[in-house]
């Protein structure tokens, strides 16, 4: 492999990041927690698909587990209560955690994606009313359109800038004007980008709020580095996934409801655990008030027990610390990458989203091009990193809209791969519009998170190198020129 980096890079690197150096408490507990990382050799680029756990997170659970008795919480007996008890401290935990305690219910769910699922499902769409999505969201958030289409809900979208990606807020606010007075209003976005890393404004709840929309926060790509305070961005709705923040449990998420807005949602079923009353031969029942209401059947209890654990873990870390380190190794990835060339001078990458860490988090998304601009396979290049130790993600991470806008997708490409292939898989669009088009529709994402160091960004910019003057990789005979931005064909 190419071992672009110098002796002396760690030296530069700090010389230029000189705030770096009040995280380094991170690296002694990197070597207590998360020593299995340099045990193997592997570099975890991947802390937006799923933060890594603790070793002492897994301990002190099982430590719990093991010297007491847990039963279904949905009874009074001595092992039901002391479930009970456990639930409800992580409740607690989790809304002190995001300032939220007293103005907030926490609902527990499977995941983000079930959380989002409960808004969708439950929010009163009307013909009259008015969806607003912004192109750049999870297809958990996208999928809410569907509820909103049955019930006759117009839904619009709010474009992004090109390079950046960015919400384009001119366009936002004509939008946000045209909500319905007296009608049901939503409007859903992401505090930072899953795609691109872009953080969004959050001032956009107060001000979608005051023009009468409700807001759905998806904060999952947000929380595991940075600090939300829900004191100050008042959402209706927030959804988070607690192993996107530190790892594990995973299957446990929280739907965080401002209460004000709790009535909003009409369920529309019940479940055993979410009614004080329910009568066969009547025919009626009677929901539970508050969290107990959408907690359908019996919570994983076990897993919500180790909630508190991963909060008391990443409070210990720092939340802010971990965020300073992450823009530290995030800013100087994104130099070297971008600094990359072939030998003949030609770009090897193309940055989706800002080149510097303003408004951005710790999410740096790319393709790589051959000496004549075609795009490299990302499949092939997450197969060779993966050869390399290195765990990073590829396609379109579940938020097509920001690559659609970047690659300059259109409806008409989208009907046309359909009309040939009712059954289209992400694999097949991306080698229809790569040989006809010259784009992508997926691509290369590498994210750090609170076990990340400076080796690690090493080794990946390590193997960025190894990649130039490849061309085995090329899809196709399209070019991309990413110095202009322009999608060709060779020779036109």
């Amino acid at each position: 492999m190419d071992r672009s980096l110098p002796p002396d890079a760690y030296a530069e690197f700090l010389a230029r990041h000189p705030e770096y150096r009040s995280t380094f408490h991170l690296d002694a507990l990197r070597a207590v927690e998360y020593g299995r990382l340099d045990e193997h050799g592997q570099v975890y680029l991947d802390y937006t698909g799923a933060g890594l756990h603790a070793a002492s997170q897994v301990r002190l659970h099982a430590e719990l587990l093991n010297t007491q008795a847990l039963g279904n919480p949905h009874s009074a007996s001595p092992s039901s209560s002391r479930t009970t008890e456990l639930v409800e401290g992580a409740r607690r935990a989790v809304l002190e955690w995001f300032g939220a305690a007293g103005d907030y219910t926490a609902i527990f769910t499977a995941n983000a994606t079930g959380a989002l699922k409960h808004v969708g499902e439950s929010y009163p769409f009307t013909a009259n009313g008015r969806l607003l999505l912004t192109v750049d969201n999870h297809n958990s958030v996208n999928g809410i359109r569907e509820f909103a289409r049955a019930a006759g809900t117009a839904v619009a979208y709010a474009p992004l800038t090109v390079p950046e990606l960015r919400l384009d807020l001119a366009a936002l606010d004509a939008l946000l004007s045209e909500a319905q007075p007296g009608a049901s209003n939503l409007f859903a976005f992401p505090a930072q980008s899953n795609f691109t890393g872009v953080k969004h404004p959050l001032d956009l709840v107060a001000r979608a709020r005051a023009r009468g929309w409700d807001v759905v926060l998806d904060a999952a790509a947000y929380v595991s580095t940075n600090r939300l305070d829900l004191r100050e961005v008042q959402a209706d709705f927030v959804c988070v996934s607690f192993y996107k923040m530190f790892g594990y449990p995973t299957g446990v998420g929280c739907l965080l409801i401002r209460n004000a807005s709790l009535d909003t949602l009409h369920r529309p079923w019940f479940a055993g655990g979410t009614v004080n009353f329910a009568s066969v031969g009547g025919r009626r029942h009677i929901l539970s008030p508050g969290e107990a209401g959408f907690e359908d059947g019996t919570l994983n209890y076990f897993s919500i027990a180790a909630v508190e654990i991963g909060l008391r873990h990443l409070a210990a870390a720092g939340i802010d610390t971990v965020q300073t380190r992450v823009d530290c190794l995030t800013s100087w990835l994104l130099e070297r990458l971008v600094a990359m060339r072939h030998t003949n001078g030609r770009p090897m990458v193309r940055i989706y989203g800002p080149l510097t860490t303003t408004m951005r988090g710790g999410i740096v998304t790319m393709n790589f091009y051959d000496p004549q601009g075609h795009l490299l396979d990302y499949r092939r290049v997450e197969e060779m990193a993966g050869q390399q130790g290195i765990s990073l993600r590829t396609g379109c991470f579940c938020n097509p809209g920001p690559g659609e806008t970047a690659e300059g997708i259109t409806d008409e490409d989208v009907a046309a791969a359909i009309a040939r292939n009712p059954d289209l898989t992400l694999p097949l669009f991306l080698q229809t519009i790569a040989h006809e088009g010259g784009k992508s529709a997926g691509a290369i994402r590498v994210s750090f998170g609170i076990a990340s160091n400076f080796a690690d960004a090493g080794r990946f910019v390590e193997f960025a190198a190894s990649l130039r003057d490849q061309t085995r990789l090329a899809i196709g005979e399209a070019s991309f020129d990413i110095e202009s931005c322009r999608v060709f064909r060779d020779g036109s």
